[in-house]
């Protein structure tokens, strides 16, 4: 059973005593919308592949085009969640602030 007291936000709590600076606030969403990216780009990898195969068997170029597609700009996210989390690496050693 989880403990519902160490969750980040129980029901009723106020969000200003638990998150005392803005700062702890923005890194627990910056941590978590890395990691829901990383399952985004992990799916989206996979549905592509498998549209890719199941488009190879067929006449129908557009299912192809499709798959490519898909394929395509999960890499393309895959580079934009990359450049940004050594963005923050990088403003960490400049500023001296832990972020991640």
């Amino acid at each position: 059973m989880v403990d519902i007291s160490k969750l980040p936000l129980t029901p009723g709590a106020d969000i200003g005593t638990k998150y005392t600076n803005f700062g702890t606030l923005v890194t627990l969403i910056l941590k978590n919308g890395l990691t829901l990216a990383g399952v985004i780009l992990l799916v989206l990898i996979l549905v592509g592949g498998v549209m890719y195969i199941a488009a190879a068997g067929g006449d129908d170029p557009k299912k192809l085009a499709s798959a490519s597609s898909t394929i395509t700009s999960a890499l393309i996210g895959f580079l934009v969640i990359f450049c940004s989390y050594f963005i923050i690496q990088i403003i960490e050693v400049i500023t001296g602030l832990k972020i991640l």
